[in-house]
């Protein structure tokens, strides 16, 4: 059974239209999270709203929202003012056009969600919009309201049903020029690519997220189930990161040696296995022979 909907709407193409549930397709409440506590009583501690420059507390019907104009000064904004530029949804996904998938920049998806038929109902229609971009390869470009606020989302067909990434504005994504434009173009040789090219392929794997490791978070379930079993927790000691700088050509050229090593290695390990093998399977029959004949 589906859990209960994010939001409920409808899905526009045109003139068709169909009945849709969303839900978040991401969720963080599996993740090991802390509270702050009284280290005396073990209760659970509660946050106060200080005045940064009295240091008095701040009761609730002393608070406002303020825009930062300049340095510690503030323009107050009213609640009603807020209410005055708030988009009001409409309960629609409006799409707007259909894209290349190949066209959208990775930097902009930002939430995914699931969209599923409201209702036996809207099936047809549902299933006319998600098999139509199923054969034009097409991801749907298309306005919805969450929050309080309008959303560019991509829309694209995930198995029975759909799947929509809300995107990021341009406004909020940094320019790379800022952070690459000082990172040189040194002189690199065919050799040292075509070495690197060697390393890349022993390491050719397909994406398959079942093998992604949250280790931190392991360690962190690891430790509360030890502290409240009683068990006292030691840190390990961290081995020093060597800062030696090395040659590149003789880093790379040592890698495919340490790789071509390892599978000698193992190779030979099984040659020499197998003789002493068949020696000791020898020997086991030798000596029940000898019971026997005794």
């Amino acid at each position: 059974m589906a859990p209960r909907a994010y939001w409920k709407g409808t899905l526009k193409l045109s003139l068709v239209s169909c009945p849709v549930v969303l839900y978040p397709a991401s969720t963080v409440a599996a993740k090991t999270r802390f509270h702050l506590i009284n280290k005396e009583t073990g209760h659970r501690l509660k946050q106060q709203m200080i005045d940064a420059e009295t240091g008095e507390v701040v009761e609730g019907d002393q608070k406002a929202r303020g825009y930062e104009l300049a340095k510690g000064k503030y323009v107050e904004i009213e609640p009603e003012e807020l209410d005055a530029v708030q988009i009001e949804s409409n309960h629609s996904i409006d799409i707007d056009s259909f894209v290349p998938r190949e066209e959208i920049d990775q930097r902009y998806l930002n939430h995914p969600y699931y969209i599923a038929p409201d209702g036996k109902a809207a099936l047809d229609a549902f299933a006319v919009i998600r098999d139509a971009m199923k054969d034009q390869d097409r991801v749907a470009l298309a306005r919805i309201v969450l929050t309080n606020r309008e959303h560019v989302m991509a829309i694209e067909p995930l198995g029975k049903g759909l799947l929509g990434t809300t995107l990021r504005y341009p406004y909020e994504l940094r320019d790379e020029a800022d952070f690459f434009e000082d990172i040189r173009s040194p002189k690199i040789t065919s050799d040292m690519v075509e070495l690197a090219g060697h390393i890349l392929d022993t390491k050719a794997a397909h994406f398959d997220p079942s093998k992604f490791k949250d280790e931190y978070e392991t360690a962190l379930k690891a430790l509360v189930k030890r502290k409240a079993a009683g068990k006292s927790i030691k840190p390990e000691e961290r081995e020093e990161r060597s800062s030696n700088v090395v040659n590149l050509m003789d880093a790379l050229k040592q890698s495919l040696k340490s790789k071509g090593r390892s599978r000698h290695a193992t190779a030979k390990s099984h040659e020499r296995r197998s003789p002493q093998r068949r020696s000791a399977k020898r020997s086991r029959r030798t000596t029940t022979r000898h019971r026997r004949a005794g």
